[in-house]
């Protein structure tokens, strides 16, 4: 990562997204992420302003970035953070797909400046036309985009979303009496993203900055002070901004009770070879016997297996890619290491592990005397209730090497519930 600067303001480019935009350097439709504000309207939260409040299982920028990266028409996209954000951002960010696409750059003291900061960062991508959207309305449709865009596509400079007002709307005094009624004929609410041929809309942010106005509230408002025209297009009663703590809360709960459950089972098989020996470590209780697994760490043969079926869950390799047996620190190592890692990597994509379950396959030791103090292992070193952990054994009726006492197998099977998709 390289860090470059325009106006003196920090931009973060990644390697990939120039390798991108080299691919992409055609006439587009690029995407302007307003991210930078910090919405004290919301409340304050550990986990900061409203854009990265958590709806559905995930931050509302990502549910925003995920609607624009899987438009079909979408181009280069440019996001606009506050500097103390950058943490916030990345991890909201670090699971989405066509990531090469996102340049992320710092935002100004002001809406219209931190626009600004972005329209000249854009300038560079040969986009002829940009979409400039609220990173706090997560809801925005693929046919509200689509409208916006034949627009545009019919020679519209400026088009905005927007929709009819229907309520009645009083003017008040300034004792908070009624002054009048305002007819609403004609009356729309303005939503986002508000869209641009983008020359235009860079001259006249530039325009705007040079003449010292910086309280305009939205980019149409820029295109109207510099006397571009500006189209109404039919907006999305759905598209809504989420500015309060409450309108958090109900974005929240529509996302829960319309989502799937995201339930995921992985599978994991391992087997080792029986040497001599005083005992056996499976699932995590050591086991006295005339014999021992062999194997690079502790050998037991049920954890490694579980291992690879909660790392499977989430698409993260497998035991070998995360302790390779050539790694000289992991001989003799307690398996439990590696069971613990992978439950920490289901955790951090946001995982729940709901259950765990092992077979082994062995003609000795007994299995059945330690099956509960097996259990008990797994759930602790997983976290999880001890009614969640299931361990159960079979011999293979003296058929093949495992028959004929030459090693021990494990099946492994876990299931977790993971929040929101992409995860």
């Amino acid at each position: 990562m390289f860090v470059l600067s325009i106006n003196g303001v920090g931009r973060i480019v990644t390697d990939e997204f120039s390798s991108s935009m080299k691919q992409n350097d055609t006439n587009s439709i690029g995407i302007l992420i307003v991210a930078a504000g910090r919405g004290e309207r919301a409340g304050a939260s550990q986990e900061g302003p409203k854009q990265y409040r958590s709806i559905g299982g995930k931050p509302v920028i990502t549910h925003t970035l995920d609607r624009f990266l899987e438009w079909h028409r979408s181009g280069p996209v440019i996001v606009v953070v506050h500097p103390d954000d950058e943490a916030r951002y990345e991890k909201s960010v670090k699971h989405l797909s066509h990531r090469p696409k996102i340049r992320t750059i710092h935002g100004a003291s002001t809406r219209q400046g931190s626009v600004l900061n972005g329209l000249e960062a854009m300038a560079e991508l040969n986009v002829t036309h940009v979409m400039i959207q609220d990173a706090v309305r997560p809801f925005v449709s693929p046919a509200l985009l689509d409208r916006i865009a034949a627009a545009l596509d019919a020679g519209e400079r400026a088009v905005l979303p927007a929709t009819a007002v229907p309520d009645t709307l009083k003017r008040a005094t300034a004792d908070g009496h009624v002054a009048e009624t305002v007819p609403r004929v004609g009356l729309f609410a303005a939503q986002t993203p508000q869209s641009f041929a983008f020359k235009p809309i860079l001259d006249a942010h530039r325009a705007a900055a040079a003449s010292g106005i910086s309280d305009l509230t939205d980019d149409a408002a820029i295109a109207e002070w510099a006397g571009i025209p500006v189209k109404i297009v039919e907006g999305d009663r759905d598209n809504v901004k989420l500015t309060l703590k409450r309108d958090i809360e109900l974005a929240d709960q529509t996302l829960m009770n319309n989502a799937l459950p995201d339930v995921r089972t992985g599978n994991g098989y391992d087997v080792h070879q029986i040497e001599p020996g005083n005992g056996v470590t499976l699932c995590g209780v050591l086991i006295a016997h005339d014999h021992s697994l062999k194997g690079h760490s502790d050998a037991d043969v049920a954890l490694h297996a579980l291992t690879d079926a909660l790392l499977a869950t989430c698409g993260a390799g497998d035991i070998g890619d995360h302790f390779p047996p050539s790694d000289p620190q992991w001989k003799g190592a307690a398996s439990r290491i590696f069971l613990e890692h992978a439950a920490k990597i289901v955790r951090d994509h946001g995982g729940t592990i709901m259950n765990a379950d092992i077979s082994l396959i062995a003609e000795a030791p007994k299995i059945g005397p330690h099956r509960q103090a097996m259990r008990q292992a797994l759930a602790e070193i997983l976290a999880i209730d001890l009614q969640r952990c299931s361990v159960k054994a079979t011999t293979n009726e003296k058929i093949g090497f495992v028959g004929r006492g030459e090693g021990i197998a494990a099946i492994a099977t876990a299931t977790v519930v993971f929040k929101g998709r992409d995860q």
